[in-house]
């Protein structure tokens, strides 16, 4: 299986140390461990570029449209937050203003994606982005907007190791999946979050301490989800946290359907 993966960017006039050579430079990357996580599922992650009209080299629309047909499935990354007029809002703080460029480069992956009939799964961000893409918001910021969840949901000095209960909702996506239990332990490293929930989309998992979304799931697509936890992230084989194994596995199986024609 062949699973494209959007690109992060790391821009070279953000504020961090001078390290010159190819830090001068726009990069697109993929996180390694992101990058073991599919290949964990027997599939071979493929890196879409950012590539866009502002850029030097830009890319069309027919471009995207041929990355659509070419690969399997979608898997849209973490990273940097989503530009809150991406979602028809003022950013509330220069902080929190997000990358509109890779808003509209992701935006235009996953319609393309989506009308080739190919599943797509987004991490964190990605699920953010998805909420968007079909009409959602989000809050920009859980510590001032929802402060009773802020301190919850990120942890600068745990990252990763930061952790907190989901609840499934009954007889949903992740809950046909994991039939032996409803409540479990995920990562949390993020300070936005789903505020309204994008029309034709169903919440998979809320955390119980204060409501947030989760997860969430389109009732219009064959596979569109999201989950606001990194997958990634989980020690493989730890049995006190999430185990991602059967949600990884039925995402490429969808791939493998949909490429069967089924």
């Amino acid at each position: 299986m062949l699973i494209g993966v959007s690109a992060r960017i790391y821009y070279p006039n953000a504020p961090v140390l001078d390290l010159g050579g190819v830090w001068t430079r726009t990069l697109h990357y993929l996180e390694q461990s992101v990058a073991l996580w599919l290949i964990r599922g027997g599939a071979l992650p493929v890196m879409v570029p950012a590539v866009e009209s502002q850029s030097l080299a830009p890319i069309g629309r027919t471009d995207l449209h041929h990355y659509a047909q070419a690969l399997d499935g979608l898997l849209l990354q973490g990273g940097n937050d989503i530009c809150p007029a991406t979602y028809g809002e003022q950013t509330l703080r220069p902080e929190w203003a997000g990358d509109a460029v890779r808003d509209r480069y992701e935006l235009a992956l996953v319609n393309e994606f989506v009308k080739a009939g190919k599943p797509v799964f987004g991490i964190c961000r990605g699920m953010q982005l998805l909420n968007v893409a079909f009409g959602g918001t989000l809050y920009q910021d859980l510590p001032t907007q929802q402060p009773l969840a802020g301190q919850l949901h990120f942890a600068s000095s745990d990252y990763d190791r930061n952790f907190h209960e989901i609840e499934m909702a009954p007889d949903g996506w992740l809950a046909e999946l994991y039939p032996l239990g409803r409540r479990c332990r995920v990562n949390s490293i993020h300070h936005q979050a789903v505020k309204a929930l994008a029309p034709g989309f169903r919440v998979e998992a809320r955390c119980p301490h204060d409501g947030l979304v989760e997860s969430i799931w389109s009732t219009r697509h064959r596979f569109v989800a999201g989950v606001q936890w990194h997958p990634e992230f989980h020690p493989h084989g730890e049995a006190s946290v999430f185990d991602d194994r059967p949600m990884l596995e039925h995402f490429l199986q969808s791939c493998r359907d949909c490429r069967a024609g089924r």
